[in-house]
């Protein structure tokens, strides 16, 4: 497949390119790198059993968006000859061809490359696990031509910064981290399985695959699965760490907030099921919020 979709894409000012790079990236929409930054807040959270020192926050805060922001770009890139047929995509520019490949490519090394120089800054553990990142960010988009379950696979690249966090405070990744990224692994394949349930009618034409094809009829008996072993997985992270009140909660208000996305999505319809995808973020805060609240409140 040739890097270029379309061989002679238009000229454009630098500020129109910028703004079209902007775009790629999604930085016009936030959401994504909210999804990936509370989970990264709740490993460094408990791993420091409060709050983490400021520069280890700032390296994975920033990290998230630098990795996000290339986990989009090279989704692009992978996608570029699907998004044209796809009613939510087919305006990114690498389907229109107001981007290049090679741009796309050239602009996720320099977001990497950034978000490592970051890394370096940690401990040797830290920046071991980092190499592991990248693969995961670099091939996650590929995984929709060969398997049904990439939202699974997204759960392993969102969820990397857990143990990375854990490996840069504690200098060790214990087992309560990977039952935290076990955790997200199944909340970032519920809350993508509403995203693909999107698009499920146009990735059926084209041949992609996706949970939501996977699951067909069952989609919702299978969201309402996922849904519960998230909750029982933060309810062992909770019982492991000897969280207080304030952590149970803001788990209790996140199921509160899960019971509400199937109410609005329990016809299936798009807008639907775009708006409880979105919602999650408000699940991921309200797990953070009673995480900072029980470490910050302790005693009082």
């Amino acid at each position: 497949m040739s890097y270029e979709r379309f061989e002679t894409p238009a000229a454009s000012p630098w500020k129109s390119r910028l703004a079209l790079y902007w775009q790629l990236v999604r930085g016009d929409r936030p959401i994504g790198w909210l999804l990936l930054l509370w989970p990264t807040w709740w490993g460094l959270w408990l791993a420091a059993e409060g709050m983490p020192p400021l520069w280890t926050l700032f390296v994975f805060s920033a990290g998230v968006w630098l990795t996000r922001s290339a986990g989009c770009v090279i989704n692009d890139y992978a996608d570029r000859w699907l998004d044209p047929h796809v009613e939510r995509t087919k305006g990114r520019p690498l389907a229109t061809g107001a981007v290049r490949g090679r741009e796309a490519l050239v602009l996720f090394a320099v977001l990497m490359l950034a978000a490592f120089a970051l890394v370096l800054t940690l401990n040797r553990l830290t920046i071991l696990m980092s190499f592991i990142g990248v693969v995961l960010a670099a091939s996650y988009p590929y995984l929709k031509r060969y398997t049904h379950l990439p939202q699974v696979y997204l759960g392993l690249a969102f969820g990397w910064g857990i143990p990375m966090a854990f490996a840069a405070v504690r200098g060790e990744v214990p087992a309560l981290a990977w039952l935290l990224y076990a955790a997200n692994i199944v909340w970032s394949t519920a809350y993508d399985t509403w995203y693909a349930m999107v698009d499920r009618e146009d990735d059926l034409r084209m041949g992609s695959k996706s949970t939501a094809i996977l699951f067909g009829d069952m989609d919702l008996v299978a969201q309402g699965v996922l849904y519960g072993l998230f909750l029982l997985a933060l309810l062992l992270v909770g019982q492991r760490a000897g969280m207080g009140a304030y952590y149970w909660v803001g788990l209790a208000v996140a199921a509160a907030l899960i019971v509400y996305e199937f109410a609005i999505a329990r016809g299936r319809d798009r807008a639907a099921c775009f708006r409880a995808f979105l919602h999650n973020h408000w699940v991921g805060l309200a797990v953070f919020a009673g995480i900072a609240a029980d470490f910050a409140l302790r005693g009082t």
